[in-house]
């Protein structure tokens, strides 16, 4: 099943984090840039080039980034985001004031290899089950900082986001069911205090646990690392109950085996390998000092 169209985080979100990793890189300034271009105001040119095969994520991201060292850079995409690209492939033209491409170069490129590295990963466990009636979904498990921009490459790769923060939704674990006694002393706590309109969703290792969910009316039942075999039987005991309830299978989710788990009859499968074992894709930003002036 398709993801709904990538929605990017507002800029009255974003613009302070790329600042401060523009003043991470920038520290006390640019040493060679300014060295070099010192009281020269020079205009410069220049291309992006994918160095490697995969999807292209983050170019709105990396426009910003241009703009908020000079609003006179324009940041051309020659791709659509979640285009895949080929090897030496052009994704991007760049013109403005060379200093500010200069200064600008690192923390772009870094933002745009990290997220096309995850989009490029979660498209192929997406694709693994694009014909059938499932979405693959995200997890908390994201850098500290960076989780905005994580779920979004997630997004562009065809995933759909499962909580941003543990304020979107009512999620209870293992150690909160250890905590509170149970799962249904879990849920009627739970239920008492949270706001309209939470949904509540409970973690399940077995059938038994499965079936004490159900008792106490969760809206969403994860079947946490289980065999195919017990899957299957608690799909069907699930779907016997209410077809209302959401079924998440999450745990071990590999490439070789998301399809079969995608096949029980689930609604969601969650996994965070394509942000937690994403490789950067490399790309690379060309000057071209002949068309310097």
């Amino acid at each position: 099943m398709v993801s709904g169209t990538p929605v990017l985080p507002s800029w009255l979100v974003l613009d302070s984090i790329l600042q401060n990793w523009l003043l991470e890189d920038l520290g006390r300034g640019d040493r060679t840039t300014q060295s070099l271009l010192s009281g020269q105001v020079r205009v410069g040119r220049a291309e992006w080039i994918a160095k490697e095969v995969g999807i292209i994520a983050g170019l709105p991201i990396a426009a910003r980034v241009f703009q908020l060292m000079s609003q006179q850079v324009r940041f051309v995409p020659i791709v659509a985001e979640g285009t895949w690209c080929e090897k030496r492939d052009v994704i991007a033209r760049i013109h403005g004031p060379a200093d500010a491409l200069l200064m600008g170069e690192r923390v772009a490129l870094n933002i745009v290899m990290h997220l096309s590295g995850i989009a490029s990963l979660t498209r192929q466990y997406a694709d693994k089950i694009a014909d059938l009636p499932v979405k693959l979904v995200d997890t908390r498990k994201t850098r500290p900082g960076l989780r905005l921009l994580e779920k979004y490459a997630s997004q562009v790769g065809g995933a759909v986001n499962h909580r941003m923060g543990l304020d979107d939704a009512v999620m209870i674990k293992d150690n909160h069911i250890q905590a509170a006694g149970g799962i249904g002393n879990a849920i009627a706590r739970i239920r008492a205090q949270m706001p309209f309109p939470l949904t509540i969703e409970v973690e399940t290792e077995n059938i038994n646990q499965i079936k004490e969910a159900l008792e106490h009316g969760a809206d969403i039942i994860m079947l946490d690392n289980m065999p195919l075999e017990i899957m299957y039987q608690a799909v069907e005991i699930i779907r016997q109950c209410s077809n209302r309830i959401k079924i998440e299978a999450s745990g071990n989710i590999t490439l070789e085996n998301i399809r079969a788990i995608a096949e029980t009859g689930i609604d969601y499968i969650s996994t965070s390998a394509p942000i937690t074992r994403s490789t950067w894709l490399d790309v690379s930003m060309k000057l071209d000092m002949n068309t310097m002036n």
